[in-house]
């Protein structure tokens, strides 16, 4: 495919950066080399556990740990009262590929719910949207049956490889959100992307500013999620 002047990732406005820049930035992202020394475990005292399972936009890419999304997250529904523990099982460089590889050990330690975030670096690397689909299926048919929340975090394809690979992929999250019954937040990076003030010089990762814009908007579908954990919770006891 030409180098050629290409539309804004995920087809908003249009940008001034080359199909091979894209890629080169996608590519940088750390591959996951060190799944487990970055993946954090809970601590007993949670009355309730989420896993952030994701990719360097979740995981808090070149960002302090206390910027992360799995911290403001937590730190946002603490002030909400909600005692939860948010656990930061995301890798730089993670595609679904590489999530599946590692779905089973993640879940190993014991969660209520879990936040699916992953597809970026495969739309980044223009893999055949037949591959997330297939590995996103079965992550989330694995998570079915551990019985725990799911919110699943959509992506969107860049527009560079075309409009009939972006419908493929974009349909990917709404169509599976469907199929397995789950709760669905259709753009992770909704109100940041391509925002000078809340991304970094890559065009591509949130700044911290940027990580509290995606809490503050994935808030609502987040607390909806530990109340229906607590609502089972509750039933399980009784």
């Amino acid at each position: 495919m030409k180098s050629t002047t290409c539309r804004a990732f995920f087809g908003r406005a249009p940008v001034m950066r080359s199909f091979a820049s894209l890629v080169t930035i996608g590519l940088l992202m750390v591959l996951p080399a060190a799944v487990k020394a970055q993946s954090s475990r809970p601590t007993p005292s949670a009355q309730i556990t989420l896993i952030a399972f994701g990719d360097s936009l979740s995981a808090g890419y070149q960002l302090p740990p206390s910027a992360a999304f799995s911290v403001q997250l937590q730190v946002a529904l603490a002030a909400k009262g909600y005692k939860v523990e948010v656990v930061n099982a995301g890798v730089s460089g993670d595609t679904t590929s590489g999530g599946l590889e590692r779905i089973e050990w993640t879940l190993q330690s014991p969660a209520d719910g879990v936040i699916l975030e992953l597809g970026a670096n495969d739309a980044l690397r223009g893999i055949d949207p037949k591959v997330p689909r297939e590995n996103l299926d079965k992550i989330l048919a694995i998570l079915k049956s551990k019985d725990v929340e799911i919110l699943l975090a959509g992506m969107r394809a860049p527009q560079n490889w075309g409009a009939e690979y972006a419908k493929a992929f974009d349909a990917i999250f709404p169509e599976l959100a469907a199929k397995y019954a789950v709760s669905l937040y259709p753009f992770f990076l909704e109100g940041v992307a391509l925002d000078p003030n809340l991304v970094m010089q890559d065009g591509l990762h949130p700044t911290a500013k940027g990580v509290a814009e995606i809490v503050g908007r994935i808030l609502p579908h987040a607390e909806a999620m530990v109340r229906k954990i607590q609502e089972r919770k509750t039933a399980a006891s009784k």
